[in-house]
C-alpha cells in the first residue's frame, strides 16, 4: 500500500524521470541545499540528435514504499540517485563509499544510475578518474556540478531508451510478464497463465507501461497510441485498477499537449534548457549558463517535431479538454474500487483539479476536491494532516473558492496545536490563521470596517479573532492579544451580545493590566504589520463643535471711537454649488478667534453603546498647526446613555491656524487617537480657527450703584455695565471709574467717548465732562495695576418754551464708552 501522497503532483509529472538527491553522513543543511538548488536547476534538457525533451523531477526525500509502485506508473520510480557527502581524509573514504552503496540498495533494482559527490577530499584518491564519483575541494570550488548532472542524465536516457525499445518491440513467441502493484502479487498465485484472459491482461498492462516510457522519453504521439491500445485491452478483461492508470496516462499526455505551460502554477511554458545530452555539450558549457540547442521553428511549444502527419496523428489520439475531465472521472471511479489505491485516487483528484483550474471550471473542480476530502488513507501523522489540509486550501484558492480555502487552512492551523502533539506549534498555528483572514472577508486594518456595510459572516469572524487571541496568548505575546481583542471589540461591537461585550472587555482589561494597548504599529517576525486600533466607538461621537470664548474674553478689533468706520464688506457672489464634503466642512475656517494663553473649549456629543457604565480616562484634544496644551478630562457615561455633552478644553501656547483633528482616550487600558476623518457621520461646524496673540484684559468698576434694568440691549460686540443716578437741574456729581488690568499683557491705549441718546432728539446740552491727562500718565497700564479717571455729570437744562420736557427727560439715556 502506498502510504505517502504527493499533494504537489500534476499531470505533467508523468513525463518526468524521478531523481532523489540525499546527503550521506553529516552534511550542513545550508551546504546541502545550496548544491541541491544547483542540481535541480538542470531539469529540462534536449536529447542528442533529436527534438525530444527530457524532464527531470528532483526530490530530497522519497518514501521507499512509494517506489514499489514504479511499474504501475513509471514516474513514481526512482531511476536516479545523487548523494552528497563530506570526507576530509583518505581513512574515511572506504566507510563513506560503503554508505553510498547502502543508500543505493534502499531503492533496489529501479535505479538506472547513481552518482556520489564528495566535498573536502583531496589527494591521490580524488585524482583517480571515476564515472560514479565526483570529488570537489569545497562547496565553493565545484564549477562542474552542472556538467556532471548533464552526463548523469545522459546515462539515464540511454537506459530509459533501451528499456522502451526492448518492451515496445513485439517479440513473437515470448511470454509477456505480468506487471503488478505490490498488493496484487498474492492474488495472482496459481492463475492459469496460458488463458486468453490472462494474456490480454499482460498485454494491456505492458502497453500501458510502454506508454509511460514513451511519455518519459519525449515521444508524446507514441505514448497516446499505446495508452489507447492499453485502454481497449484492459477494458475487455475488466482490469479496473490498471484501466484507471491507462486512462490517467491518456489524460496526462493530452494535458501536456493542450497546456504546454503546465498545470502546476509554474511561470511560462516548459522549455528545453540546461544543456544537451551530446558528447560535445561539455565543451560548450559555461557554469551558470543555460543552453537551448533546438531550433524553435522546428518545435511545438512542448518540444515535439511539428511534422504535419505527426500533428494529425496526435490530434486524432489526443483527448479534447472536455474528454480529459471525463476520463479523469472514470479513472478515479476505478481507483475507488481498491482501498489500497487511496493515494493514487487522491493524487488523480488533485491533478484533475489543477487542470480544471486552468479551464476555469470551478464547480466541477470543487466536486473533485470534495471527493479528495473523503478518501480514506492510513492513520496520518499530525504533520501529514497539516500538509493535506494546507494543499486542499491552496487548491480551493486556485479555483476561486476563497471561503472554502480559508476553512481548510483554519483546520490546518488547529492541527498545528492538536493535543496529541507534545510541543504544539502555536507560531505555525497563528501564521496559518492569519492567512485565513482574506477568505472570511476579514483584514486587520480597522479602516476597512469604517466604510459602508459589514462584509462576511460576523459569527465566523468573531470565532477566528478569538482563536487569534488564544494563539497569541499561547505564544506568550500579550501585546498581540491586546491588539486582536481591541480589533474584535471595535469592529464587531454591533454583533456582540450584552454578555459577550462584558466578557470581551473583562479579558481586555486583564491583558492591558500587564501590557497597555498603544497606537504603535506591531510588526510580526515575517514582516506583516498590524495597524493600531483606535476605539472610535467607545464612546461614539456624533458631533464636534468648537466654542467661542466667553463674551468677556472675546477679542475685539480696534476701531477708532472718534473717527468714521470704513466699510470692509465684500461683494456678494451667489453660487448654486453646495459642497457636502465632510473634509471641506472640517477645513472650513470659523468666523471667531481663539486667544493665545486663554482656555478654549470644544464640545462633543457622545453616546455610550455599552450595557454598563463606560469610564473614559485621559480624554483630550488632538490638534495641529500651533502648540496646544490639552487639558485631559475623565468622564463616566451611564449605560446606553443616549447623547451626552462632553466639553474638552485646552490652551493654545502659540499663534496661527489651529485645526482640531480628533481626540484621544484611554478606555479599558487601551490608548486611542481618534481622528475625525475616520468617524463616519460626525457633524461639525468647522475645525479650523485662528489663534491670535495674547491680549490685555480690562476690568471696569464704578462708584455709582448698578442700574436695576438694562438701558439699551448689547449689540453682542460690546461689554456693558449699567449704573443709575438721579439729579436735579443744576446739580453736579462725580462718577469715579476704576480700570484694572487683570490680564498678562500691558494696556497701552485708552479712548473715551460719550453720547446722549433720546428718541425724540429734543434735548440739548453737555451733561458729561472729564480730563484724561492724569489717567493717561499711568499708561501703559501693567498687569495687576489700577488706573482711575473721573467723569463729571452736570445737569443744565433750559425749560423755556419746551412742552412735555419732563416726559422727554424720562426717555433720555447717557452712554460712556
Amino acid at each position: 500500500k502506498m502510504s505517502v501522497p504527493d499533494y504537489m503532483q500534476c499531470a505533467e509529472d508523468h513525463q518526468t524521470l524521478l531523481v532523489v538527491v540525499q546527503p550521506i553522513g553529516i552534511v550542513p543543511e545550508e551546504s546541502f541545499f545550496r548544491i541541491y538548488k544547483r542540481i535541480s536547476a538542470v531539469s529540462q534538457v534536449n536529447v542528442r540528435d533529436s527534438q525530444r525533451v527530457l524532464y527531470i523531477r528532483y526530490r530530497h526525500h522519497y518514501p521507499p514504499e512509494n517506489n514499489e509502485w514504479g511499474d504501475f506508473q513509471t514516474h513514481r520510480k526512482v531511476v536516479g540517485l545523487i548523494t552528497i557527502t563530506e570526507c576530509s581524509s583518505a581513512k574515511e573514504w572506504p566507510q563513506t563509499f560503503e554508505k553510498f552503496h547502502l543508500q543505493k540498495e534502499m531503492y533496489g533494482s529501479t535505479l538506472y544510475d547513481s552518482r556520489l559527490f564528495v566535498f573536502g577530499l583531496q589527494g591521490e584518491i580524488a585524482e583517480q578518474p571515476r564515472t560514479d564519483v565526483a570529488f570537489y575541494p569545497s562547496y565553493d570550488e565545484c564549477e562542474t556540478v552542472e556538467k556532471r548532472i548533464e552526463d548523469f542524465i545522459e546515462s539515464l536516457f540511454i537506459v530509459l531508451e533501451s528499456k522502451r525499445l526492448d518492451r515496445a518491440t513485439d517479440k513473437s513467441g515470448d511470454k509477456i510478464p505480468l506487471l503488478c502493484v505490490p498488493f496484487e502479487k498474492k492474488d495472482f498465485v496459481g492463475l492459469d497463465t496460458d488463458s486468453r484472459h490472462y494474456k490480454k491482461r499482460c498485454q494491456g498492462r505492458m502497453r500501458k507501461h510502454v506508454g509511460d516510457l514513451c511519455l518519459q522519453a519525449g515521444m508524446l504521439q507514441d505514448s497516446l497510441v499505446h495508452y489507447h491500445m492499453a485502454v481497449e485491452l484492459l477494458r475487455s478483461v475488466n482490469d479496473f485498477l490498471w484501466l484507471g492508470a491507462a486512462l490517467e496516462g491518456l489524460c496526462s499526455a493530452s494535458v501536456i499537449y493542450h497546456y504546454p505551460g503546465g498545470t502546476g502554477g509554474k511561470v511560462g511554458p516548459r522549455r528545453a534548457q540546461g544543456g544537451s545530452l551530446s558528447a560535445e555539450a561539455g565543451n560548450r558549457h559555461r557554469p551558470g549558463a543555460q543552453e537551448v540547442l533546438i531550433d524553435p521553428g522546428a518545435l511545438t511549444s512542448n518540444g515535439i517535431n511539428a511534422d504535419t502527419s505527426a500533428e494529425i496523428g496526435r490530434a486524432k489520439n489526443c483527448l479534447s479538454p472536455e474528454d480529459i475531465i471525463e476520463k479523469y472521472k472514470e479513472a478515479i471511479s476505478y481507483y475507488s474500487k481498491y482501498k489500497n489505491a487511496g493515494v493514487i485516487e487522491l493524487e488523480a483528484c488533485v491533478k484533475a483539479v489543477r487542470v480544471l483550474a486552468i479551464q476555469k471550471r470551478s464547480m466541477e473542480a470543487s466536486e473533485f476536491l470534495q471527493n479528495a476530502v473523503y478518501i480514506n488513507l492510513r492513520q496520518l501523522s499530525e504533520e501529514e494532516k497539516i500538509q493535506r489540509y494546507s494543499i486542499l486550501s491552496e487548491l480551493y484558492e486556485r479555483i476561486g473558492f476563497h471561503r472554502k480555502s480559508a476553512f481548510f487552512k483554519r483546520i490546518a492551523a488547529m492541527q498545528c496545536a492538536a493535543p496529541s502533539i507534545p510541543e504544539p506549534g502555536w507560531r505555525a498555528c497563528y501564521k496559518l490563521l492569519l492567512e485565513t483572514l482574506p477568505g472570511y472577508s476579514l483584514s486587520l486594518d480597522p479602516q476597512d470596517f469604517s466604510k459602508g456595510t459589514h462584509r462576511g459572516w460576523a459569527a465566523v469572524q468573531m470565532r477566528l479573532l478569538h482563536e487569534l487571541v488564544y494563539a497569541s496568548r499561547r505564544m506568550g505575546n500579550p501585546a498581540l492579544c491586546v491588539r486582536h481583542l481591541s480589533f474584535l471589540l471595535q469592529t464587531m461591537l454591533d454583533f456582540l451580545s450584552d454578555q459577550e461585550k462584558k466578557d470581551v472587555t473583562q479579558s481586555l482589561e486583564s491583558y492591558t493590566a500587564k501590557c497597555p494597548g498603544t497606537m504603535e504599529v506591531i510588526t510580526l517576525p515575517d514582516g506583516l504589520k498590524l495597524p493600531p486600533v483606535p476605539f472610535t466607538k467607545l464612546p461614539i461621537v456624533k458631533s464636534v463643535k468648537l466654542l467661542n470664548l466667553p463674551t468677556s474674553l472675546r477679542p475685539h478689533k480696534i476701531k477708532s471711537l472718534l473717527g468714521q468706520n470704513v466699510s470692509t464688506k465684500s461683494p456678494f457672489i451667489y453660487s448654486p454649488i453646495i459642497a457636502h464634503s465632510r473634509g471641506e466642512e472640517r477645513n472650513k475656517k470659523i468666523d471667531f478667534q481663539w486667544v493665545q494663553g486663554d482656555v478654549c473649549e470644544v464640545q462633543l456629543m457622545v453616546y455610550n453603546p455599552m450595557p454598563f457604565e463606560l469610564r473614559v480616562e485621559n480624554m483630550g484634544l488632538l490638534t495641529t498647526g500651533v502648540e496646544f496644551e490639552s487639558l485631559p478630562a475623565a468622564l463616566s457615561l451611564p449605560a446606553e446613555s443616549g447623547l451626552y455633552p462632553v466639553t474638552l478644553v485646552g490652551v493654545p501656547q502659540t499663534t496661527g491656524q489651529i485645526s482640531v483633528n480628533g481626540y484621544h482616550t484611554s478606555v479599558f487600558g487601551v490608548f486611542s487617537d481618534c481622528l475625525l476623518d475616520n468617524l463616519p457621520g460626525v457633524k461639525t461646524n468647522g475645525c479650523t480657527v485662528e489663534v491670535i496673540p495674547a491680549l490685555p484684559r480690562l476690568q471696569i468698576s464704578t462708584s455709582l450703584p448698578r442700574s436695576a434694568h438694562t438701558l439699551q440691549p448689547s449689540s453682542g460686540d460690546e461689554i456693558s455695565t449699567n449704573v443709575s443716578v438721579q439729579l436735579y437741574n443744576g446739580e453736579t456729581q462725580q462718577l469715579i471709574i476704576k480700570l484694572e488690568n487683570i490680564g498678562t499683557e500691558p494696556l497701552e491705549k485708552l479712548e473715551v467717548t460719550a453720547k446722549t441718546v433720546n428718541i425724540k432728539e429734543k434735548l440739548y446740552g453737555d451733561f458729561l465732562s472729564w480730563n484724561l491727562e492724569d489717567t493717561l500718565c499711568q499708561f501703559p497700564l501693567k498687569p495687576g495695576k489700577i488706573a482711575t479717571f473721573i467723569v463729571n455729570i452736570k445737569v443744565k437744562l433750559d425749560f423755556s418754551c419746551q412742552e412735555n420736557l419732563l416726559q422727554d427727560l424720562s426717555d433720555g439715556e447717557f452712554f460712556i464708552s
